[in-house]
């Protein structure tokens, strides 16, 4: 892995984090461990841009904090990595249906089963992120602007955007 793995609390600390199963046997894409070895409902995780997506040799830092109901409630996602992407909010923070309350959406949007589940793990949600950087909902943008420049001008601006997001994420991956 190229970033240093965070020490991790025993699954039988706590049953449904599964970081000790994310370093036995670890998943392309991504790395996950607790920022603080006295927190376990912080994590900091690092997405690598995907092969054939814009965001390809991208490393961008992001905090999962887990609610202390978790896994009843879902985690938020929040990049630290400046990103330029319709499903995530300028500020940061992801919006992706996984990352949803469960139940009902009130506006219809998503259905029950799209929303977060109790059997959703880090690594799920973490192939969600990845996905979602593959194949952005450009229709229930977190980001208008960049949604609207994925529609209007995917190989231009957005682009652009997204490429010195790239830039910047390589030149800040080890700090």
């Amino acid at each position: 892995m190229l970033f240093e793995t965070h020490s991790v609390v025993s699954l039988n600390t706590f049953d449904h984090f599964e970081s000790a199963e994310l370093i036995k046997n670890p998943v392309d894409g991504f790395s996950a461990g607790l920022v603080d070895d006295d927190n376990i409902y912080k994590w900091e995780v690092v997405v690598i841009g995907p092969q054939d997506t814009l965001y390809e040799g991208g490393f961008f830092k992001a905090i999962l904090t887990f609610p202390r109901d978790y896994p009843l409630k879902p985690p938020k996602m929040k990049f630290a990595t400046e990103i330029w992407h319709p499903n995530v909010a300028k500020n940061g923070e992801v919006c992706i249906s996984i990352l949803h309350e469960p139940g009902e959406d009130k506006y219809g949007y998503e259905k029950p089963e799209e929303r977060w589940l109790p059997i959703h793990t880090v690594e799920t949600i973490m192939i969600s992120v990845i996905s979602m950087l593959a194949d952005p909902n450009v229709d229930s943008p977190a980001n208008v602007d960049a949604a609207k420049e994925w529609r209007e001008d995917p190989t231009g601006i957005f682009k652009k955007k997204v490429a010195r997001c790239v830039r910047k994420s390589q030149d800040t991956a080890f700090d």
